[in-house]
């Protein structure tokens, strides 16, 4: 593996790691989706603690995923898109590499057939 593949590698598994639980995908995808949101709305309905939902949001901004600020009274919390564009790279440029193995590999089997 090649230094920038290594590189690519470290910044996105610590990315992985935390979208890997279901409680922090969920939390990003109401983020991505609804916006900055205050710790009370992303407690709503979520069944979970105010707490529980500050760990998991904590969890999520240690690897720069979520940033918060404080609007008046409220924590308010939205992502980090340029984390997720790290996350989404990474994930191209292993399709890219799946996509080039797949056409070798068809090209072997069409030149074999004869």
């Amino acid at each position: 593996m090649s230094s920038s593949r290594g590189g690519a590698l470290r910044q996105a598994a610590p990315l992985f790691a935390a979208l890997g639980d279901t409680t922090r995908l969920s939390l990003v995808r109401r983020l991505s989706t609804e916006g900055p949101l205050p710790i009370t709305r992303l407690t709503d309905g979520s069944g979970m603690t105010r707490q529980a939902v500050t760990r998991h949001l904590h969890a999520l901004g240690k690897v720069g995923l979520v940033r918060n600020a404080k609007e008046g009274r409220e924590r308010v919390f939205s992502l980090d898109l340029k984390r997720l564009e790290i996350a989404q790279q990474y994930l191209d440029n292993v399709s890219a590499q799946w996509d080039a193995a797949a056409a070798r590999l068809k090209a072997f089997v069409e030149d074999n057939r004869s």
